[in-house]
């Protein structure tokens, strides 16, 4: 095991805390405010994640925060007094400025610690993908990989995270200004479901639309079809929003049609779920690329 850096994340990678805890990885979190209150993403350790999609569904609505360059110093100076160096994997600069504030905080650190070093690699990645990108890196670092090693993988298979994911309400997506209100009441009266993904670019994208909620499930489904490689030997991931049934009918339809051996199921988190809302299912596998509108 190499213990010579130190792997750091942030809270989007919506992975369950008890694992972060379990394998001594640091994170910081993004903040989100609702009704003028403002709470950490900490997993779900101060607000549950059944809780705050209670809020959002009963009409509560929630804002974000990215993490700002102070706050990064503050996460990062600890581990450098420590004689640590730091390999930070940054939610998707294609959703979040957070990124930059990490970028711009390593930069702040070089005068004080000359001789540490912060990486900071963004993921293009969110959520479990996020996730997924992390767990690959852990197992990295635990065989020995030294700092760059494990930075150079991230770079070169980030791109083969592939997520792919459905909403219930479009009304979420016409407020993140991804929807026009008209096709969102639309899509609303004759069930319409979206279907999105990240792109290369580490944003959002709409790829197509479906009728009905099992149609969407069954559509996720299919994009493991196009784009997943060597399913038979993956740990594929799920995240949803406060819908665990549907999540659970999805793993179960990838173990049925692919003999996906591991499949992780997680909630996503209220920063991720303030954008996407209650409903919001998510499939996050290794492909051999992104994939697209086909």
């Amino acid at each position: 095991m190499s213990d010579s850096f130190v792997l750091t994340t942030d809270s989007c990678v919506d992975l369950p805390a008890s694992y972060m805890r379990e394998n001594n990885i640091p994170f910081v979190s993004l903040s989100y405010t609702m009704s003028g209150l403002t709470y950490l993403d900490d997993l779900g350790e101060t607000m549950s994640d059944r809780a705050f999609y209670s809020r959002i569904k009963a009409g509560e609505e929630s804002t974000t925060t990215q993490v700002n360059p102070g706050q990064y110093v503050d996460f990062f100076t600890p581990f450098l007094q420590e004689g640590k160096d730091i390999l930070y994997l940054a939610f998707s600069s294609g959703l979040s400025g957070s990124h930059g504030s990490a970028v711009i905080a390593a930069e702040m650190l070089k005068e004080k610690f000359p001789d540490r070093r912060v990486v900071v690699v963004d993921s293009l990645s969110a959520s479990m993908g996020q996730g997924l990108l992390l767990t690959h890196a852990l197992t990295l670092k635990n065989d020995g990989a030294t700092l760059d090693e494990v930075a150079r993988w991230l770079e070169a298979n980030r791109l083969h995270m592939c997520h792919f994911f459905t909403v219930n309400d479009l009304f979420h997506l016409y407020r993140g200004g991804r929807l026009s209100k008209g096709s969102a009441i639309l899509g609303s009266l004759i069930g319409i479901k979206p279907l999105l993904h990240v792109d290369n670019n580490g944003r959002l994208a709409p790829i197509g639309k479906v009728r009905g909620r099992t149609g969407a499930i069954n559509a996720l489904a299919d994009f493991v079809e196009k784009h997943g490689v060597n399913m038979d030997r993956q740990t594929v991931y799920i995240s949803h929003g406060d819908c665990l049934e549907d999540a659970e009918f999805l793993a179960a339809i990838l173990k049925r049609r692919f003999r996906v051996p591991k499949i992780l199921i997680n909630p996503v988190g209220p920063v991720i779920g303030s954008h996407a809302g209650q409903g919001v299912l998510a499939l996050f596998f290794v492909g051999g690329s992104r994939g697209g509108k086909d």
